[in-house]
């Protein structure tokens, strides 16, 4: 009974210094995903919801005209950009039209490709919870620009699909995902170092893991 007891001594050491660590990681992780949680959370459901949830986009178009000289430059350009068979058509926009796009429209296009053809310049835009687009044409100097918002609601909507949100959120999403990652599986090693005094603890987890595979084999098409 002496040579026990040690030995029963060090396995709760042995337990209270791994649930300290798991304790420690869980919390770490869950204040890291706090905010991240709820947002996919409600976005979640908010997706899930979408054709209930009325939108109204609200659509801007706005106009200007170029003058003749730069019509002239772009008109030379696109003879360049249609010459060169690797960029099927595609380019980005020189910088004095870049500069001139901003001045009108306030609009950033740099880091794009926009579609060159013989009579218009056509750049997509698309963004989180909405699209826009730019057209200048080259055979009369007009400029067209249009933005359609779908409201915030779209937008967090397009966060949580990581939909044209950039390499930036793409990043935030893998952190995200990996911290969730730590947070649910600190939390199943300290389900199961407190399973012995729980006994729901391994049926409800079963739970969680049967009903959305029965749902998914009896209801999913």
């Amino acid at each position: 009974m002496t040579a026990a007891a040690p030995s029963s001594a060090t396995d709760n050491r042995r337990r209270a210094y791994w649930l300290k660590k798991l304790h420690e990681w869980h919390w770490v992780s869950s204040a890291m995903c706090l905010i991240g949680l709820i947002l996919f959370s409600v976005t979640g459901f908010t997706l899930n919801h979408a054709g209930q949830i009325e939108a109204k986009p609200a659509v801007t178009n706005r106009h200007a005209k170029l003058d003749a000289a730069l019509q002239s430059r772009l008109e030379s350009r696109t003879a360049v950009v249609k010459a060169d068979k690797a960029s099927k058509g595609r380019a980005p926009m020189p910088v004095e039209l870049h500069s001139w796009l901003q001045k009108q429209f306030a609009v950033d296009t740099s880091g794009r490709d926009a579609e060159w053809s013989d009579d218009e310049i056509y750049l997509s835009l698309p963004r989180p919870g909405g699209d826009a687009w730019l057209r200048v044409s080259l055979t009369d100097g007009d400029a067209e620009y249009e933005r359609t918002d779908r409201g915030w609601l779209s937008y967090l909507n397009d966060l949580h699909k990581g939909r044209n949100t950039g390499k930036a959120w793409s990043w935030f999403i893998d952190i995200f995902a990996g911290a969730a990652l730590v947070f649910s599986i600190t939390g199943l090693f300290i389900l199961k170092m407190h399973a012995g005094n729980r006994p729901f603890t391994w049926p409800m987890v079963g739970m969680g893991f049967v009903i959305p595979v029965v749902l998914a084999l009896l209801f999913i098409h």
